[in-house]
């Protein structure tokens, strides 16, 4: 008879390879009255994830970064800042959600994706998966795409004709930038190596310039 009280999660259990992260069951969490308990479908890996569970980051911020994230191991040990699934239940407050909605989050600081389940803040960066896509692609949007369209829309304001030069186009932040640059009518000049400049292309970049060949800057 199975446990519905626990989960199972990907827990870091030191800083380390990838072989430090082990599944284990953890207390399945419970929403508050502001928050729904979304089963999770998909996640992805970002470098927030990768830097936290290896520790690495420059010399020079590692002794406040231990003081931030944990001194032998993450305090927060369940890693994951993006997701998928569908709402299993919701605390008595929220009224944006119901049970049964297909959506799409980032847990952002808090992590805690690699698991079977979260509990998020329905006033959180959480939203409505569209039905034209799959859990794993609404997975990989959260961080990367609304990076891209806070600095093209709200503090570039992109407008249509403008030149966009985008640094690191086959990036997260960049894949999605060159796509929304082209939506706003822009001339998207792309920067990437050259194993990415087909994919770039095909994202829809004006000019590719590559990086590892001499004299790119000129």
């Amino acid at each position: 008879m199975p446990n519905l009280k626990k989960m199972k999660a990907v827990v870091c259990t030191k800083y380390g390879p990838p072989e430090v992260l082990q599944i284990q069951e953890v207390e399945k969490p419970i929403p508050k009255d502001n928050e729904v308990l979304v089963k999770i479908y998909a996640t992805t890996v970002s470098a927030a994830d990768y830097r936290v569970r290896g520790f690495n980051f420059p010399a020079s911020i590692r002794l406040p970064v231990r003081l931030l994230v944990g001194f032998k191991r993450p305090r927060k040990s369940v890693l994951g800042m993006e997701l998928s699934g569908k709402i299993e239940s919701i605390g008595k407050n929220v009224s944006s959600f119901k049970k049964g909605d297909q959506v799409f989050a980032a847990s952002l600081q808090t992590f805690g994706a690699y698991a079977e389940y979260i509990c998020l803040s329905e006033d959180g960066p959480i939203a409505l998966k569209p039905t034209n896509i799959t859990y794993e692609e609404a997975a990989a949007i959260p961080i990367g795409a609304r990076t891209a369209y806070h600095h093209l829309k709200t503090i570039a304001n992109v407008q249509p004709e403008q030149k966009v030069l985008i640094y690191g186009a086959s990036g997260s932040v960049g894949t999605y930038a060159v796509q929304l640059a082209k939506y706003f009518g822009a001339e998207v000049t792309a920067v990437c190596s050259t194993a990415n400049i087909e994919m770039v292309k095909a994202l829809g970049a004006d000019n590719v310039i590559d990086y590892t060949r001499p004299n790119y800057t000129e």
